[in-house]
C-alpha cells in the first residue's frame, strides 16, 4: 500500500460520517481578496484528495478544533512532520482560520493541509506541542499575529512583538 492510500485510510477514521475520502470539490470562485480562492463556508469536516500539481498538497482536511490533536497524532504515526502553522482572518465571516501544513520526506512524498475555523471573538485551539515539539514557536507566532490562544501551551508568550503589545497586526481590522 502506498503512502497516499495509507494516509487516506488513516484520516478517514476521523470522519466516519463522510464515508470514503472524496476527490476535490469543483473550484470555488475567487473572492475579493485579490483572486484568492476562499474555502466554502458550508463545507463539512472531512478529507478531500487534491490534485498536487494544481494545489501543492495531496489532502485537504477540514476538522473541528477538538480534532486537531487527533489529526496531529495520525500525522506523527504516519511519519509526517509539521512544516508550518499559519492563519487567515476571514473578517466578513467572523472567523480566524488556522492552517497546519504537514509534509513527509524520504520515500514517497505527500503533503497534507489541515484547516480549522474558529470564531474571531475567542479563537482557541489545543496545543500540538505535546505531539510535535516544533509547534511551540509556530503557535507562538500565530498567537502573536492573530490572537489565537493555544490551550495548555507550555510557553504562550509573544515571540516577535513586544511583550506589552495589545494588538494582532495580521487581523484585517488592525489599524496602526
Amino acid at each position: 500500500m502506498d503512502v497516499l492510500e495509507r494516509t487516506k485510510q488513516a484520516l478517514a477514521g476521523l470522519f466516519p460520517d463522510q464515508g470514503e475520502v472524496t476527490a476535490a470539490l469543483p473550484e470555488t470562485s475567487a473572492g475579493a481578496e485579490g483572486g484568492v480562492a476562499r474555502p466554502e463556508p458550508d463545507r463539512q469536516p472531512g478529507c478531500l484528495q487534491m490534485e498536487f500539481a494544481k494545489h501543492g498538497y495531496h489532502f485537504d482536511v477540514l476538522c473541528l478544533p477538538e480534532q486537531v490533536v487527533a489529526v496531529a497524532a495520525i500525522m506523527d504515526r504516519e511519519q509526517y512532520f509539521l512544516e508550518s502553522i499559519a492563519g487567515v482572518d476571514w473578517l466578513d465571516r467572523g472567523q480566524i482560520e488556522v492552517l497546519y501544513d504537514y509534509n513527509r520526506l524520504g520515500g514517497e512524498h505527500c503533503r497534507v493541509m489541515v484547516h480549522v475555523c474558529l470564531p474571531r471573538t475567542e479563537p482557541s485551539l489545543p496545543t500540538l506541542s505535546k505531539v510535535f515539539p516544533s509547534a511551540d514557536w509556530h503557535e507562538r507566532e500565530t498567537f502573536d499575529f492573530y490572537g489565537v490562544q493555544f490551550q495548555d501551551h507550555p510557553n504562550l508568550i509573544r515571540i516577535l512583538l513586544p511583550e506589552d503589545a495589545d494588538f494582532f497586526p495580521l487581523r484585517k481590522d488592525y489599524m496602526p
